[in-house]
């Protein structure tokens, strides 16, 4: 990324800017998953895939050695029922010229990353794509290693190569930007009130008490 892009307007991100590649959500990956809850980093990218889906960014699926690894996870197949992850043997996504053809196909230049795990899987392509001129982001809670330290260690050693660390609801924040944004307003409710944890249950919470105020009930 370079100095231009780090601050100011131009450095958030936009659904029409965005692509999304999602690397390895799979349950050899998840076997050996130390650095979350695995339920959180399944929450997560699901929910993720759901906010890219209501804004229609292109999202990538992709695979490492299906057959022995496993089908990526059934909650992020669902929200892309017709798309056939991309198998790949290569380790580092971005050697893998299918992936990265799908990505340069978009026409986008700000690249979302979330995988399994993050010092190998994650860490790699994006390394790789920030030295390739692509704005890269890794959302990090979508994402996970196989101890705290290794995430850690990866997500900084990306930060010097010039990725932007994010969680997926800052990803989406930004997507949204405006509340009066109305077409994208009732998709990001849901996916917030589905996946967003505390931040859903106090968004369920106020819309009640909204609610209650428009119909002069106080009770």
């Amino acid at each position: 990324m370079s100095k231009e892009t780090k601050a100011g307007l131009q450095a958030l991100l936009t659904p029409e800017e965005s692509v999304v590649v999602l690397i390895d959500h799979q349950p050899f990956q998840f076997a050996n998953l130390n650095s979350h809850e695995p339920t959180m980093v399944v929450n997560n990218v699901v929910g993720l895939a759901r906010a890219a889906e209501v804004f229609d960014v292109p999202t990538i699926l992709t695979t490492v050695l299906e057959e022995r690894g496993g089908y990526i996870i059934k909650g992020l197949q669902d929200v892309f029922p017709e798309q056939k992850p991309i198998d790949r043997t290569f380790i580092n996504t971005w050697e893998d010229e299918r992936v990265v053809e799908a990505v340069k196909a978009t026409g986008r230049k700000k690249l979302i990353i979330a995988g399994l795990w993050t010092e190998i899987c994650v860490a790699m392509p994006a390394i790789q794509a920030a030295g390739e001129g692509f704005e890269v982001f890794v959302v990090t809670d979508a994402s996970g290693g196989a101890s705290k330290e290794a995430h850690e260690m990866a997500v900084h050693r990306m930060v010097q190569a010039g990725v932007v660390p994010i969680t997926w609801q800052a990803v989406a924040g930004e997507w949204q930007r405006d509340w009066a944004r109305e077409k994208t307003f009732p998709g990001m409710t849901e996916v917030l009130l589905q996946h967003g944890g505390a931040t859903g249950v106090a968004f369920s919470w106020e819309s009640q008490l909204l609610a209650s105020g428009r119909s002069g009930n106080t009770a």
